[in-house]
């Protein structure tokens, strides 16, 4: 059974909440003594499903410290430009959602405080806490967590003869040409093209370091890093991956569902679709298995959703009571049942509704991750990456002509940086 538990309404962008259930235990308390009734509103802001179903978790909150929160959620793309801009005009939220990978940025450029308790990022899975530290201090809670692992048609796989797919490169595209042998109009794997995951999950699994030279220059030519894109643009070359972006399909679990495709990478979030949409594929029709590696499952990138202090909030006892409670083990165990993200914490997995099968490949993963470079210009990077990649796919590109550019493009970002290091600015 799927531990994810959608409520019966899709809350609104923007809410204030109070009242709802009480919380357990030593959090209420903790809370109720950290935490002031104030006039005013606590704001959070949140992308995703994590802001849309975030309200939800409010009421406990606000029954138990008199602070009301008022939430509102943020689409994913336009998410890092409103909090920029937010920074600049002095108008970030108290409190705020950021991925892993923007919290060097936002840290750097004085956008959040130092983490007050070093209790709130203690008992994390590995990896998670590093992403957080900048300067050898923290500055966000890891919150929830989505590595990357395949969701699969158990009925299409077994009629090609696989009760699951394969786990390292080459049987994995070997099921791949059986898949497209029998059903030859369709495709096999769903990876579309301006997604950034299968890319750098596969450059994970290789090692590949993809910075060099104190990350002030691409190392995107070196072995490992050809090695994951040139199978990445192996998929499409063999007509098993369409080269489509995601606003080309309508509807991407729609087309799953259909069978037209057999595998779909995607993060925990696809467990609400699942369970949202199980008319559409019932669920003894499909499965989750780790993400094939070169020789096996291997280290590989996903995305961690983390909530930060604003540096600037003049609320900040409220604030950290706040994040306090959305980290703590309770809070994270409804929201998995909620929209599927996974708990940060190692303790919340102890609990019944973890044992689930269909999270058992999720948290596998979870222990053996591979980060990315940790400095601001790395989401710019790898934005320019999968850029370089899709010219590559389309055909615009040799393999070696898109990896010095991928090069030539990180070393453009980062010219600052070394100018920074050669000065001796940074460490």
């Amino acid at each position: 059974m799927i531990a994810v538990d959608p409520p019966a309404f899709r809350p609104t962008r923007r809410a204030v909440l109070g009242g709802g259930a009480v919380l357990g235990g030593g959090a209420a308390m903790a809370l109720a003594s950290c935490a002031t009734a104030s006039p005013a509103p606590l704001r959070l802001w949140a992308m995703s499903y994590e802001g849309d179903y975030s309200p939800l978790l409010m009421p406990a909150f606000t029954r138990a410290t008199g602070v009301s929160v008022e939430v509102q959620s943020l689409p994913w793309t336009a998410g890092h430009e409103k909090l920029l801009t937010a920074f600049a005009g002095d108008a970030l939220p108290d409190v705020m959602m950021l991925p892993a990978g923007w919290v060097n940025e936002f840290a750097t450029i004085g956008a959040l405080a130092p983490v007050a308790d070093a209790a709130l990022v203690d008992d994390l899975f590995p990896g998670l806490r590093d992403a957080v530290r900048v300067g050898g201090r923290d500055f966000a809670v890891p919150w929830s967590v989505g590595p990357q692992a395949q969701f699969y048609r158990r009925d299409l796989l077994a009629a090609a003869g696989y009760a699951a797919p394969p786990l390292d490169w080459a049987s994995w595209r070997a099921m791949g040409r059986a898949l497209k042998r029998r059903r030859p109009d369709e495709w096999v794997f769903l990876m579309p093209l301006n997604w950034w995951d299968a890319l750098f999950t596969f450059a994970g699994q290789t090692g590949a370091r993809m910075l060099r030279d104190r990350n002030t220059r691409g190392d995107f030519d070196a072995p490992e890093f050809a090695a994951a894109l040139g199978f990445y643009a192996s998929l499409y070359a063999d007509r098993l991956a369409p080269p489509m972006l995601s606003t080309e399909l309508q509807d991407p679990f729609a087309a799953f569902a259909q069978g037209r495709f057999a595998i779909y990478p995607r993060s925990p979030a696809m467990l609400l679709d699942l369970k949202r949409r199980a008319g559409e594929l019932p669920r003894d029709r499909w499965g989750v298995a780790r993400m094939a590696g070169p020789r096996g499952p291997a280290p590989g990138s996903g995305i961690s959703a983390t909530l930060a202090l604003s540096a600037r909030s003049s609320r900040a006892n409220d604030g950290w009571a706040l994040i306090r409670y959305m980290t703590d083990v309770p809070a994270e165990l409804r929201f998995q049942r909620l929209i599927g993200s996974l708990p940060a914490r190692r303790a919340a997995w102890t609990a019944p509704q973890m044992q689930a099968d269909v999270l058992a490949p999720f948290r596998a993963q979870m222990l053996q991750p591979a980060p990315g470079p940790a400095i601001p210009e790395w989401e710019r990077i790898r934005i320019e990456v999968q850029l370089v990649a899709e010219r590559l796919v389309r055909g615009d590109l040799t393999l070696a002509e898109a990896m010095r550019t991928m090069n030539v493009r990180a070393d453009a970002i980062l010219a600052k940086r070394r100018e920074l290091i050669d000065a001796g600015a940074i460490a």
